[in-house]
């Protein structure tokens, strides 16, 4: 059985979290009269909402964020009443980010009876869960960037064909490159691979001369041969397209080898996790991250970052702020269509403009089922191990944030 139970660090302890059974998270209410939430009404029945995510293996530290944060949505739902007058109750989907074993475990789930999904976070899993997903007839709001999922249910996070321009501009504009290595996870079907072809198709129309274009296999120990070789080449930028547990480890080596060239860490090296898999904050610190702002420095991020480090006595995860967003979103479109009808669902989300998020508005391509425009920045390392937004790539591409 999978279990885990919130650590209160606030005196006032306004959430008392639930154990998760099996796949089930039991409801969870408030364990003081402190809370600002409304006691939580009489509900009858429940919404179950599978939340499918890299629970364990590399990437967990992704997982506990995603499922964290879901509990925290369904906590403050049901303190209002639920959706509909129903208790929501969460259900974890790990897929362990491994494409092999994500159809049966999401099938596991659908049979146990599923009213709503969130997730999945990477594409290759996607892939197969999200067509077994809409088959049964749900409408999932997913967390996959690589276009191959585009129509799969809806997504609030960035998608390859936004972050692509962004990282010509990063490269481009803000770096002031002519010549790039890139280092990739070339997974078959993942977005990592797919980010790779498009970036590179992108920087040499701006101008930019791919030096090495160089495949790596992710669960490595070190690629310190790798970055090596790339600096060798001494390109004014080494660009690693890779997820957060090898771009740290890329990270590790450009600082032990003191490479001179500048390095970028492509958005789906964006975790806290990226940090502790550089091994130190200060080799972290030598590449910037293409990502999303993090949850603190949204408008509304500060209380979201409140009310879960109140619950679970932690910061939150870079994408707990957007699952968070998408449970809520979708529990607002079926409060608005009365339900989960798919077809009810999907008119009310194609029409989704401007509604209001922790990560900013949200205005949805009904083309795509993408949200437009995407929350992409450049990222640095915090002294603190942070990830905040580079000032520097603010000013030098006049961004907005």
């Amino acid at each position: 059985m999978l279990s885990m139970v919130g650590v209160m660090k606030n005196t006032k302890k306004i959430f008392a979290l639930c154990a998760l059974v099996s796949l089930a998270v039991a409801g969870c209410s408030s364990s003081s009269s402190n809370s600002n939430a409304t006691a939580t009404p009489a509900l009858t029945g429940t919404v179950r909402i599978g939340v499918e995510a890299p629970i364990t293996g590399d990437q967990a530290e992704t997982g506990k964020g995603m499922i964290n944060a879901a509990g925290l949505a369904a906590y403050q739902l049901n303190a209002k009443g639920g959706i509909n007058g129903k208790k929501v109750v969460i259900v974890p989907i790990d897929d362990e980010a491994n494409p092999k074993i994500a159809g049966a475990r999401a099938a596991a789930a659908i049979k146990s009876g599923l009213d709503g999904v969130v997730g999945p976070y990477n594409t290759g899993t996607g892939l197969i869960t999200l067509p077994l997903f809409i088959k049964a007839g749900l409408v999932p709001i997913r967390l996959t960037s690589n276009s191959k999922t585009n129509s799969l249910g809806y997504t609030l996070q960035p998608m390859d064909y936004q972050i692509t321009p962004m990282a010509t501009e990063a490269l481009t504009k803000w770096k002031a490159a002519k010549t790039a290595a890139i280092l990739y996870d070339s997974t078959p079907d993942s977005y990592t691979n797919s980010i790779d072809a498009s970036l590179s198709k992108s920087f040499q129309a701006a101008g930019v001369k791919i030096l090495a274009n160089t495949a790596i296999k992710p669960g490595a120990k070190s690629y310190a041969d790798q970055v090596k070789a790339a600096a060798a080449l001494k390109p004014d930028v080494i660009y690693a397209a890779t997820y957060f547990p090898e771009g740290g480890l890329i990270a590790k080596a450009v600082h032990d080898q003191k490479v001179t060239a500048a390095c970028i860490a492509d958005y789906a090296s964006d975790d806290p996790g990226y940090v502790t898999s550089a091994g130190s904050t200060e080799a972290a610190q030598g590449c910037s991250v293409i990502g999303v702002p993090s949850p603190g420095e949204f408008l509304k991020g500060p209380a979201f970052v409140s009310q879960y480090k109140a619950a679970f006595g932690a910061e939150p995860g870079t994408w707990s702020p957007y699952v968070f967003d998408s449970l809520n979103l979708l529990a607002d479109a079926a409060e608005k269509t009365g339900g989960f009808d798919a077809a009810k669902l999907t008119k009310q989300l194609n029409a989704t403009k401007g509604w209001p998020g922790v990560t900013g508005s949200v205005t949805i391509d009904a083309k795509t089922g993408n949200r437009d425009p995407a929350t992409l920045v450049v990222l640095d390392v915090t002294k603190d191990g942070g990830l905040a937004i580079d000032r520097s790539w603010v000013t030098g591409v006049g961004a907005a944030y």
